[in-house]
């Protein structure tokens, strides 16, 4: 996709109902695109495409046959998917060793089966077209350990080597996958998770920010855009210095 056709496409964003996924759709609708928001949370979307317009599903991402059952209205209605916005996630904090189960099921089903089963049943429209943009919001998180977020770190860092996989798999059919990390944003993520977040660095950013950072790459398909961006420092300090980063972590302290 380039910039002059996001005006008229046709865009999933999963998450809408708030936070990053809502700023996402409405500086999208700005810019033209018809919006398709999908949250589990119906009267929240209804009230975001009241402003964006297009259409809102409301749908639990637990259930395996989302994916199908998203693309398929959306075909039905549009009868084609320019680019998808999986932004949907959850969060915990706490011992490993004391996590509940269940919460070690909806972070992986959440954060990790949910976007690879919406892109799977996306992918032939977007392919057959030779077209499209795939847009996962991952974060810092995929890219450095987080002490007593393992589980949420793996469901990220899985995404976005899942990520890197599929975009030398679809380079030759003109789809473009790219991952948003962010670090801290203030949305209410970090209130519906067990623990309040209460690092000292990095300081919580907007979600428009990082919405600019999806839209970016729906347009120019840059592979990764990490917000803020010098927060890029702690995943390169990590791989090259780990001792050094270390040190930095228990420094700053907290969640």
């Amino acid at each position: 996709m380039t910039t002059a056709n996001i005006s008229g496409a046709v865009i999933v964003v999963t998450g809408a109902g708030s936070g990053i996924g809502r700023a996402s759709a409405l500086m999208l609708a700005e810019r033209g695109a018809t919006v398709v928001a999908v949250d589990r949370d119906g009267e929240a979307i209804d009230k975001v495409t009241a402003m964006t317009g297009g259409l809102a599903i409301e749908v639990d991402i637990r259930d395996p046959h989302h994916g199908d059952a998203v693309i398929a209205r959306v075909l039905e209605r549009y009868q084609r998917v320019d680019a998808v916005v999986a932004n949907a996630g959850v969060g915990y904090v706490g011992d490993f060793a004391t996590m509940p189960p269940e919460n070690i099921t909806t972070l992986v089903e959440v954060n990790f089966r949910g976007p690879l089963l919406l892109t799977r049943a996306a992918l032939s429209s977007m392919t057959e077209r030779g077209t499209g943009a795939l847009v996962f919001t991952t974060s810092i998180a995929g890219g450095v350990p987080v002490p007593t977020e393992a589980a949420y770190c793996f469901s990220k860092s899985a995404l976005e080597t899942f990520a890197d996989a599929l975009r030398e798999e679809l380079r030759p059919t003109g789809v473009t996958v790219t991952t948003v990390r962010p670090a801290v944003v203030r949305t209410a993520f970090h209130d519906d998770r067990n623990k309040p977040y209460s690092r000292k660095i990095p300081q919580p950013v907007e979600p428009e920010a990082i919405a600019a950072a999806i839209i970016d790459g729906i347009e120019t398909g840059k592979s990764r855009r990490t917000v803020p961006g010098w927060i890029e420092i702690a995943v390169t300090a990590q791989r090259r210095m780990p001792r050094v980063f270390e040190v930095m972590s228990r420094l700053f302290g907290g969640n």
